[in-house]
């Protein structure tokens, strides 16, 4: 019975290890996005991108949603497992060329890469329903209010 525990615990330090998720502060994101080249992307402001993080996932790495069509969406940015990556169960397009659990983690810049993929290919953010609900059209300035991070809006955005 000893033995049965230490696997337990072995295999769970191994679980939080390999997933090694955090829940972001506003402006420790907002100074990510804009480093990793989130601000003007496509004409998308690092706000623009806060406030749809916030409303898929409250800014946690390792938020999972499950849809009624049997897909998955994962991590900070919700990217969905029919489209975007493998989840080893939905078929998928994989598009981003990568495993769901890897967008789970505090690493984000394969998330963020994704990401790219995901507004380049549909040239725009209306892909996330809660951007188009909640940001689109929005002051967005509040969002980086005392994070040292300006935000960069170009006129050719679309947003609606």
């Amino acid at each position: 019975m000893q033995a049965w525990g230490t696997v337990v615990v072995t295999l769970a330090t191994l679980m939080v290890t390999t997933v090694d998720p955090k829940i972001y502060e506003r402006c420790e994101l907002a100074k990510k996005l804009e480093k990793a080249g989130l601000n003007d992307f496509k004409g998308y402001s690092v706000g623009d991108w806060l406030c749809m993080a916030h409303y898929e996932s409250g800014f946690d790495t390792s938020f999972v949603d499950h849809n009624p069509d049997g897909s998955s969406e994962y991590g900070i940015f919700q990217l969905n497992s029919a489209w975007w990556c493998n989840n080893g169960i939905t078929p998928t397009q994989n598009l981003c060329h990568m495993n769901c659990s890897d967008l789970l983690n505090r690493h984000i810049l394969d998330d963020i890469a994704c990401a790219k993929r995901v507004v380049s290919l549909h040239k725009n953010m209306k892909a996330w329903d809660s951007w188009s609900r909640h940001c689109s059209g929005h002051d967005l300035s509040e969002w980086l209010k005392g994070c040292n991070v300006h935000l960069k809006t170009d006129s050719r955005k679309i947003n609606s």
